[in-house]
């Protein structure tokens, strides 16, 4: 059976940061799928960045963007979801890559905005491949219904396991008899 996680945190617990280290972490080419991180001005959050583990980056969403559609004071562009992470991860979902491992930071509000993206995660739930996916704490119809499958598991990231739950979750995905093992911290 597929391992399947989700690491949830508050906004700032260090998600991105920990799935970064994660994809560091494993073998060259071991995984695919997409990071985000938040573009700042003079200090200031104005957007986010979405980055493919590829190496393609664009501007998913800024306060400059008009939108539709809006998160808060953010427009955000659904194109970039079109044409970066869709394609990252749809190898993966149609079976083209089975054994392979997902990585999803995150399943938010900017990136399930997107409905062929919601699509492509739900396939990527009942695929045959490994998947880690960075997911908020507030409550959010999608990703509840995620959190409450049997077949998932969800990880706190808190300030006392975000420096070793990298390490631990990349043994697991390595060392196929450790899968279906909570982690230590979990």
């Amino acid at each position: 059976m597929p391992t399947r996680i989700l690491i949830e945190g508050r906004p700032g617990a260090g998600k991105t940061t920990a799935l970064r280290r994660l994809a560091a972490l494993l073998p060259t080419h071991a995984a695919t799928g997409f990071t985000t991180e938040e573009i700042r001005q003079s200090g200031a959050r104005v957007g986010f960045a979405l980055e493919t583990l590829a190496g393609r980056r664009e501007v998913l969403a800024h306060v400059d963007l008009p939108g539709p559609p809006r998160v808060g004071k953010y427009g955000v562009d659904p194109g970039v979801m079109e044409r970066l992470a869709l394609p990252s991860l749809r190898p993966a979902a149609t079976g083209e890559a089975t054994g392979r491992l997902v990585l999803i930071d995150e399943l938010g509000r900017m990136e399930l905005a997107c409905t062929a993206f919601r699509h492509a995660v739900d396939a990527l739930f009942v695929a045959e491949v490994d998947v880690v996916a960075t997911v908020h704490t507030h409550r959010d119809p999608f990703t509840d219904a995620l959190k409450r499958r049997a077949d998932i598991e969800v990880v706190q990231l808190t300030p006392a396991n975000r420096d070793v739950l990298p390490g631990e979750l990349a043994v697991r995905l390595q060392q196929p008899q450790m899968r279906g093992r909570p982690p230590s911290h979990g």
